[in-house]
């Protein structure tokens, strides 16, 4: 990387990229983004075309970044029918338009399916995770072993600025929920295990595997039959599993009732999004037990949002009591899988945003920069600078309010609100402007 990305890359060590404000870094950001596009945005073929198309050919501002940033749905830019027709190898090909990695020693002898496929993406160096939503086309996100090495890493560092929860606790793991199976979750999940948990007392999950496979299955046929195409035997097999997938997840939930019961007296680190461990919450109330029965130094690492689950309005409150869970003890961040930077919640409630991720603010429909000064409602865009694998730049669709100046917490990074939403949600759909010539570009190099 370049000096100026190194420099801002080696504040994340020590925590350190919390510290600075947005005007002590704002050159030096400017100076990091235009060596990424001098070196990694020229080996991914879509940056490479966006870059020449609007003349940029190196970048002086923050405002020369957005008309390279790429929309979240570019990495959901292929067809569906490579998928659904096992077309591996224009998969491969579209693959390679949106990752720095090379993709022609590829190797797709054998390859039948989607778990397969990511299997020999790896072995060539480029580790492909996918997002986990079932009722929509997974996004495919490239990386390089650098990536899942920065990624692991960062979220400890994460954990330890914003929670009183510290490397070498010892732990034990408990939580309950299904994480879909992926380079990206993998060395996270193991990087934080490895720091804070024992692991001599792992508690063993029943929920089946979430893998690329099986997401890609499950859309197909959600696909098929919303098209009534299915065939018979094709639905029959839809409904066996998701009755075996259910009775597996009430099988979860009461073994990880049980493990957590069975260690209350130990200090527990709670994985889990809010929707699951509520359910978790109720199984151990319904069994009797509450906070006064548990650990006071429970630890609690909670990631997203509700995901549409049904919960009452007081959810927060009842998972907070049933642990015995306290606010310095509690480690929530706001992230995307399109980056890998977290944002830690600091005692204060907003999530801080370090010297190496860039919070670029831009209009609603993502095409122009609003003011970085004071605070700012805006649609979500971001530059992550320790990127190898694929582009940092991405405009998303998350709606959100942040501030320039210094927090009451004590740290001068910019911060953001928690109130964070989704243009989707918000107006029942979310357009782009770029979004269409990403598509285009995309159907015109893959």
């Amino acid at each position: 990387m370049g000096a100026a990305t190194d420099r801002l890359l080696a504040m994340m060590p020590a925590g350190e990229g919390f510290a600075p404000a947005f005007a002590d870094v704002r050159d030096l950001q400017v100076a990091a983004m235009n060596e990424r596009l001098q070196e990694v945005g020229q080996r991914i073929k879509l940056v490479k075309m966006r870059a020449a198309d609007a003349g940029i050919d190196a970048i002086a501002s923050h405002a020369d970044m957005v008309p390279l940033l790429l929309p979240h749905t570019a990495y959901k830019s292929y067809p569906e029918s490579f998928l659904h027709e096992r077309k591996w190898d224009k998969l491969t090909r579209w693959l390679g338009t949106v990752t720095a990695c090379p993709v022609d020693g590829v190797d797709l002898a054998g390859v039948e399916d989607m778990d397969q496929w990511a299997e020999a993406c790896a072995a060539a160096g480029v580790f492909v995770s996918c997002s986990s939503g079932t009722t929509g086309k997974p996004a495919m996100l490239p990386a390089a072993r650098s990536d899942l090495d920065f990624a692991g890493a960062e979220n400890i560092v994460a954990v330890q600025w914003g929670s009183a929860i510290r490397a070498g606790d010892k732990r034990v793991m408990a939580g309950y929920g299904a994480t879909a199976q992926s380079p990206r979750n993998n060395a996270t999940g193991s990087a934080l295990v490895a720091a804070f948990v024992d692991h001599t007392r792992l508690a063993t999950s029943k929920v089946p595997a979430i893998t690329m496979g099986s997401i890609s299955k499950m859309i197909t046929l959600r696909k098929a039959i919303a098209e009534g195409t299915a065939r018979p035997a094709e639905i029959a097999e839809f409904e066996r599993e998701s009755a075996a997938r259910e009775a597996a997840f009430s099988g979860a939930l009461a073994a990880a009732a049980d493990h957590v019961i069975a260690h209350r007296a130990d200090k527990l680190f709670i994985m889990a999004m809010w929707g699951p461990l509520y359910l978790l919450a109720e199984e151990v109330r319904n069994r009797g037990l509450s906070g006064k029965d548990f650990h006071p130094e429970n630890a609690v690492f909670l990631g997203g949002g509700l995901k549409r689950a049904q919960v009452p309005p007081n959810y927060k409150e009842y998972i907070y009591e049933t642990f015995n869970l306290s606010p310095a003890f509690t480690y929530q961040m706001y992230g995307m899988q399109e980056t890998q930077t977290s944002m830690p919640r600091c005692s204060h409630g907003r999530y801080h945003v370090p010297a190496w991720m860039v919070c670029l603010p831009l209009n609603k429909a993502g095409d122009a920069l609003l003011p970085m000064t004071g605070e700012v409602e805006a649609r979500a865009a971001f530059f992550d600078l320790s990127m190898q694998g694929r582009w940092g730049g991405v405009i998303s669709g998350d709606r959100i309010s942040i501030d320039y100046r210094p927090c009451a917490c004590g740290a001068a990074s910019p911060s953001i609100a928690d109130d964070i939403a989704r243009y989707a949600d918000i107006e029942g759909d979310d357009k782009i402007a770029c979004s269409g010539t990403v598509d285009a570009y995309v159907r015109g190099i893959s």
